[in-house]
């Protein structure tokens, strides 16, 4: 069996389980946005009284953190009157930044798990050798009442990425090109294994920025076999023992796909789709294209390695006038790290703008949300129209270096011009 399926197994109570299977499996963790407050009321519609089991759910306010409007306020109040009714161990308020950042960093992600919450990128956990996935209201409901849910097996398609990225080529611009190939419903309800000597050299952070845009492709699930980086990282953090899961040998994928990532170029999603995606070069040969704004963050784009990729292009340098830069630590220790190394200060000098470690205007609803006709480059991980604001304004996704680059001269620009060598994901 593959991991995925051993994880599975093991957690529905079977020897074994195959493509296809629906399954009820025991979820070690569930974690409810502020986007979710449906899931209070179908709890109780359900009948529920007490979650299940008050260590292994939470509550994250990342999305409307602080809360930009009424609406959001009032809904923040019901839910933190419930994570207090039900005496949650874990509740993670406005103070404390993404769901998928901040989980992790709580030591709440291991490998082996199953981890479910309200948010599509949950396929972010799989670069800690666990499953994560998403749900709806109700599904979530059901797990605060059961600790179960269903799931069906789904098919295991391997991403083998080879090789070694040159200069100013990052993860981010490594699964741009993964997407671009494979196309945004190239692998619905599958589950997307990428292994090869790049993905074993990469850290955390890249990682995550990889699995979590798996999601772009319709998976259901993304797992990397944990790497020395990750074992380090959760062995320090984790709330509970863990047991790794191995694929197998001659496992049989259902597809496979190899990519050398040795001679990559940066890469751009261009408006308005994730599967729009270009070599850098390539778009700004077609002609110069002015930007109003840049942003830096989300749970794909805005750790601490994203964050002092910028710093280091824009220390001494100043964003061009009449543009802004919008940059979104993805948590509270990301951003007391940031601080911490004077990256923050940098930005700042620069003329960036800092704003509360969340997930902004990844989502549309604050923090730097785009006007018609405004063209934004942003390290976030969906650019269809409305995402970040005006359905009218365009969106290019592309690396926090070249995001950073770009600000410099107001135009989309290559991050290698201002770079050194050496400046990779792998230090």
């Amino acid at each position: 069996m593959h991991a995925i399926e051993k994880i599975l197994a093991r957690n529905s109570g079977l020897s074994a389980v195959r493509t296809g299977e629906i399954v009820t499996a025991k979820v070690d963790f569930a974690e409810i946005n502020d986007l979710y407050l449906q899931t209070v009321y179908s709890f109780y519609e359900m009948g529920g009284e007490t979650v299940w089991d008050p260590t292994r759910c939470a509550f994250v306010f990342d999305h409307y953190a602080p809360c930009p409007d009424i609406k959001s306020a009032a809904n923040h109040r019901e839910m933190r009157e419930f994570a207090q009714k039900n005496h949650l161990k874990y509740h993670f308020d406005t103070n404390c930044g993404v769901c998928h950042q901040v989980m992790p960093e709580a030591g709440l992600i291991y490998p082996g798990m199953i981890v479910v919450a309200t948010d599509s990128h949950t396929t972010t956990h799989g670069a800690f050798g666990a499953m994560g996935t998403g749900c709806g209201a109700t599904d979530m409901a059901t797990i605060l009442m059961t600790g179960e849910l269903w799931f069906r097996v789904p098919e295991i398609v391997e991403i083998r990425l080879e090789g070694q990225t040159r200069e100013g080529v990052y993860p981010k611009d490594v699964i741009l090109s993964v997407l671009g190939k494979i196309r945004a419903d190239g692998a619905v309800y599958k589950a997307l294994d990428f292994t090869g000597s790049y993905v074993d050299s990469l850290n955390v952070a890249g990682r995550m920025t990889i699995c979590n845009m798996a999601v772009e492709m319709g998976a259901k699930t993304a797992y990397m076999q944990p790497n020395q980086a990750v074992m380090d990282y959760v062995s320090k953090r984790a709330v509970r023992p863990f047991e790794v899961q191995y694929t197998d040998p001659g496992y049989v994928y259902a597809e496979q796909y190899v990519f050398d990532v040795s001679t990559l170029e940066p890469q751009l999603a261009c408006p308005s789709s994730v599967e729009n995606v270009h070599p850098l070069p390539e778009v700004i040969r077609q002609g110069t294209v002015r930007i109003d704004q840049g942003y830096i963050g989300s749970c794909t784009g805005g750790r601490s390695e994203d964050i002092a990729i910028a710093a280091r292009i824009l220390k001494g340098r100043h964003i061009a006038d009449y543009t802004r830069l919008v940059v979104v630590p993805a948590s509270r220790e990301v951003m007391m790290e940031c601080m911490a190394n004077g990256w923050i200060q940098d930005l700042m000098q620069a003329g960036a703008t800092i704003t509360t470690p969340g997930c902004g205007a990844c989502l549309g609803a604050h923090e730097g949300i785009l006007a018609p006709g405004e063209v934004c480059i942003t390290s976030t991980n969906r650019n269809f129209p409305g995402r970040m604001g005006s359905t009218e304004a365009r969106m290019y996704l592309a690396s926090p270096a070249t995001v950073a680059a770009s600000m410099i001269s107001g135009t989309i620009a290559d991050p290698r011009h201002f770079l050194k060598e050496g400046d990779s994901c792998h230090e």
